[in-house]
């Protein structure tokens, strides 16, 4: 199951990174992911679109949708509920799905594993594995955050890609690279980490702070 892209086996040092892309707005942030995920040895992705998700991204970027699918170590199709990621034994690091639509929060809220995203996630949270969701919506009704309460009660990492301004972005893809990097150190990849604060504000003069 699943397209291989070619990399050496498994071994028991690398660890299987799970990328999913759904149909919200923001394709960009997955693939900034896989872009970065590549970059570094030992980690394997596995990469599954959604229908939506594929329809997103010829949409909003510019790369086709083989080229994304080559960013990836094992990609799927998205009704192939008998890959490796579906089942618990199969051993998975992380999971993030970037961007999380509406519709993928709720199946996952629910348990509704009606496709491999969902059912990824579903095992991720069964077997008490990272799993960061980028929910990308607004506003947000009740039934929004039931939803994402619902998913962080069950062990879910509920992080809207919400743009930081202090590190003094210059593009959107600053924006998109500094959201990625906070996601992946969220789940555990802290060598993809964006550069800390260094607590400049602090050492501010007392007398800016008051106003004078």
């Amino acid at each position: 199951m699943g397209v291989h892209n070619g990399k050496a086996a498994v071994v028991a040092e690398t660890r299987n990174v799970v990328v999913a892309i759904t149909g919200a707005s923001g394709a960009c942030l997955g693939v900034r992911v896989l872009q970065l995920l590549r970059e570094q040895p030992g980690i394997r992705t596995h990469l599954v679109l959604s229908k939506a998700g594929i329809l997103t991204l010829r949409h909003e970027c510019d790369l086709t949708l083989a080229d994304v699918r080559a960013l990836a170590d094992v990609t799927y199709r998205p009704g192939e509920i008998g890959a490796a990621i579906a089942s618990g034994s199969f051993p998975v690091a992380a999971m993030l799905v970037a961007p999380c639509s509406i519709k993928t929060l709720s199946a996952i809220a629910t348990g509704y594993t009606d496709d491999l995203v969902s059912r990824a996630a579903d095992v991720c949270l069964k077997e008490g594995r990272p799993l960061l969701l980028m929910v990308r919506e607004t506003p947000l009704h009740l039934g929004h955050l039931k939803s994402m309460v619902a998913v962080t009660e069950a062990g879910a990492i509920v992080a809207p890609p919400v743009p930081a301004f202090y590190p003094r972005p210059r593009t959107v893809g600053d924006l998109v690279d500094y959201t990625a990097r906070r996601a992946l150190a969220r789940v555990g990849l802290w060598e993809l980490a964006p550069e800390p604060w260094d607590g400049e504000l602090t050492r501010a003069d007392p007398a800016d702070l008051l106003g004078r």
